[in-house]
């Protein structure tokens, strides 16, 4: 997989952003251990999702281009696809579930795709096959080799940023971010510890782990919904198995002080995806000491000032 993420990330070079890495005081103050943040939220669109999109659609044939793509997704991975597209040329059909927050919607349909919306996650994935059947090839938001090693480019400038990092804390929504970056990391230096988070009621890959199989989740109830996967693969399964410490799995209310913290003294918005590495690294800080060098990846930013005021009666 380390070669394929290589490869992905000479191919993608052109079209995406190499996103800063940078010591934070405020959180290494707050947490009693030295953290760096990866800025991944300054990224296209405004999450890692382009990554894995353009990586796909750039090793597409042209016939397969002609054809079109179609994808299934309740938030970034639908800009992802729909910016790629087209950037290159290529129509793109994006089936999204009626739940999806506005900001995406707007956003996807404003960069060029087709939208579709279905009553829930899992009826998006079905509709998928109405349009395979019609010649569209599907860009899977996880479940593709080509996809998780676009995203594992991720894990690969953490480590040529930071040779000394220690610990990479990542969000799980499907797992191909968290299985990429585990994968460029641990194969760069097999020492890396990487530690996985998902909240409660998006908590899919928790559940798999306790399982020893993907499970199907009724229904996404955290407000995380960029980590709303109704199900993880066999393959992001066995990466997770394969490469991480621990996944920890926390509430919205604590990922929402998180979100606050991180505005007031970072001065960036998050998405919760991004902010619950902040809570997850609060939970596991007995790992850690002055040594470690912890990498969070702040995995996306796609948060408008309604939802982040909404949020708010969590903890109120």
């Amino acid at each position: 997989m380390l070669e394929l993420i290589k490869q992905a990330e000479e191919r993608i070079a052109p079209f995406v952003k190499r996103t800063p890495l940078e010591y934070s005081n405020s959180l290494s103050r707050r947490l009693g251990f030295p953290v760096f943040v990866k800025f991944e939220l300054f990224q296209l669109t405004g999450a890692f999702k382009i990554r894995g999109a353009f990586n796909k659609l750039l090793s597409m044939s042209d016939d397969e281009r002609r054809r079109g793509v179609v994808a299934v997704s309740g938030g970034n991975h639908a800009q992802a696809v729909a910016l790629a597209s087209s950037k290159l040329g290529v129509d793109a059909v994006i089936v999204m579930p009626q739940n999806t927050p506005q900001i995406y919607l707007d956003a996807t349909r404003g960069y060029g795709a087709t939208v579709d919306l279905q009553p829930t996650i899992a009826e998006a994935f079905a509709k998928v096959e109405h349009y395979r059947a019609d010649g569209r090839v599907f860009v899977h938001p996880f479940d593709d080799p080509l996809v998780l090693a676009g995203q594992g480019t991720v894990g690969l400038e953490i480590v040529e940023d930071l040779p000394e990092v220690t610990d990479v804390i990542v969000s799980i929504g499907g797992g191909g971010l968290a299985g990429g970056v585990a994968s460029a990391v641990k194969g760069h230096n097999p020492s890396i510890r990487v530690w996985g988070v998902e909240t409660v009621g998006a908590d899919a890959m928790a559940r798999a782990l306790a399982a020893g199989h993907p499970v199907q989740l009724d229904a996404i109830t955290s407000i995380a919904k960029t980590l709303g996967a109704p199900a993880v693969s066999e393959l992001t399964l066995s990466l997770v198995q394969r490469y991480f410490e621990s996944v920890t799995v926390v509430s919205d209310a604590d990922t929402v002080r998180a979100m606050n913290f991180i505005l007031e003294r970072l001065k960036v918005i998050t998405e919760p995806a991004a902010a619950c590495t902040v809570t997850a690294a609060e939970e596991l800080r007995a790992n850690f000491g002055p040594d470690s060098r912890v990498a969070l990846v702040f995995c996306g930013g796609n948060t408008s000032a309604a939802d982040l005021c909404g949020y708010q009666s969590l903890i109120s």
